[in-house]
């Protein structure tokens, strides 16, 4: 029997290790905030963020989490009879509030029929030791991953882009989530300004240390409302906005650098045409994961295949 080889490690295939049916994550609004954006450490947010670019019809703050949960499951019903479902805390900072709040948000979420566990997005400087003891308890009776916002491995690159944190923070708060036994995420954007392929393919070594478990990659969208649009009406020089095939490229490149246990989420995002200035590609996600797959068996390539320990 021919079995064709596994040329990077799917995020389908690592939750068929946790759950024998069909699962689906509902992101949620939880009405939480951002440390950069109410004052503790800023203002304004990040420059590249506008929340609405994530957030589903269904996923609105004046709605309660377990309306949007069953909501959400209407919307994804069709495609499986037996479909369950992740609660995904995904709008803002959402390990930022006081302890027992945050208690009622996800237990409230882990209370709705069919909801089998949680994905949790949050800043690495919003991790306090006592929220992870909850979670430490938490994930020993359900399913739990918690997804770091890393962005960037360099300070400089964080700094411009406002985003409030380093990634020092975020070599601690990977190790100290992973140390609790934590399946634990990374987030990072690919094209911020300051970028190369070079750099980029090098971040790749350097996010291998962590003890990660998945990581979420995407390329770098300029969305309507946002200070990084401003910037680049102002100074377009100053960004360079991938074409399709180069960024299958950068991907094949990125993958091959990767330790070859960590699990690849996604390589791209697509934001609402009325939101997004650039670069419109039409592409959905499985149709670019197309493009790259081809791409890595034309090379021969492979996740891990230039990793250096």
């Amino acid at each position: 029997m021919d079995v064709t080889p596994l040329l990077y490690n799917e995020f389908p295939l690592f939750l068929k290790c946790y759950f024998p049916y069909k699962v689906q994550k509902i992101s949620l609004n939880a009405g939480f905030t951002c440390p950069n954006r109410d004052g503790t450490k800023g203002y304004g947010g990040c420059t590249y963020c506008n929340n609405q670019t994530f957030n589903p019809d269904y996923c609105r703050t004046e709605k309660s989490i377990t309306r949007q949960l069953e909501e959400g499951k209407v919307f994804f019903s069709h495609k499986y009879s037996e479909m369950k479902y992740l609660a995904y805390f995904q709008a803002y900072t959402n390990t930022y509030g006081e302890l027992e709040a945050l208690k009622r948000r996800y237990e409230e979420a882990l209370s709705v029929a069919d909801v089998v566990g949680l994905v949790v997005g949050t800043r690495p400087d919003c991790m306090p030791d006592s929220l992870l003891s909850y979670l430490e308890e938490l994930n020993k009776t359900t399913f739990l991953l918690v997804e770091y916002g890393i962005e960037s491995t360099d300070d400089a690159t964080l700094q411009r882009i406002n985003r409030g944190h380093t990634y020092q923070d975020a070599i601690d708060a990977v190790e100290r989530t992973a140390a609790r036994g934590i399946l634990t995420g990374g987030h990072v954007i690919l094209g911020l300004p300051g970028d190369s392929h070079e750099k980029l393919v090098a971040q790749a070594g350097i996010l291998s240390r962590l003890p990660l478990t998945t990581l979420k990659m995407h390329q770098l969208q300029l969305i309507r409302g946002t200070r990084m649009a401003y910037e680049y009406e102002q100074h377009p020089e100053d960004f360079h906005l991938f074409g399709v095939e180069e960024y299958v490229d950068l991907i094949v490149d990125y993958v091959e650098h990767l330790r070859p246990g960590l699990v690849l989420e996604r390589f791209v995002s697509q934001s609402p045409k009325e939101l997004l200035i650039v670069p419109g590609w039409g592409l959905k996600n499985y149709e670019f994961n197309h493009l790259v797959q081809k791409r890595m068996r034309q090379l021969g390539a492979y996740q891990g295949r230039k990793y250096e320990i």
